[in-house]
């Protein structure tokens, strides 16, 4: 598998593997942005955070969330149907391993306008 880089508004998310059983993503935030308010039907993420600092929104629905900073060498894992959110504080790299259903997504709300795949 050919690795493939996609650049997003917040950085870029570098897709190092993906098969039917797993993925593996490289994700660079910038200091300032965030990530969409999501959810997922099926995914299963955990993420590890390389360097930089984030804070991580979760919760049963979008106006149900607390939040929790994490830094280097510390990792969250969301569950199929949290809501949540990375606002990154300082630039960022983490690593996400998850299941592949990288389309599973969706958009509760996002700082660019970004809606849900497919809709």
């Amino acid at each position: 598998m050919a690795i493939t880089t996609v650049t997003k508004p917040w950085g870029k998310e570098i897709l190092v593997a993906h098969t039917d059983r797993y993925a593996l993503k490289d994700i660079h935030m910038k200091a300032g942005t965030r990530s969409s308010l999501q959810s997922h039907v099926r995914k299963h993420e955990t993420i590890l955070v390389v360097s930089g600092r984030i804070a991580v929104e979760t919760g049963p629905n979008p106006t149900e969330l607390t939040s929790r900073t994490y830094g280097p060498d510390e990792s969250y894992t969301v569950e199929p149907g949290t809501v949540h959110r990375v606002t990154v504080l300082e630039d960022s790299r983490l690593i996400e391993a998850s299941t592949p259903e990288l389309d599973d997504l969706i958009r509760h709300a996002d700082d660019f306008g970004r809606g849900s795949p497919g809709a």
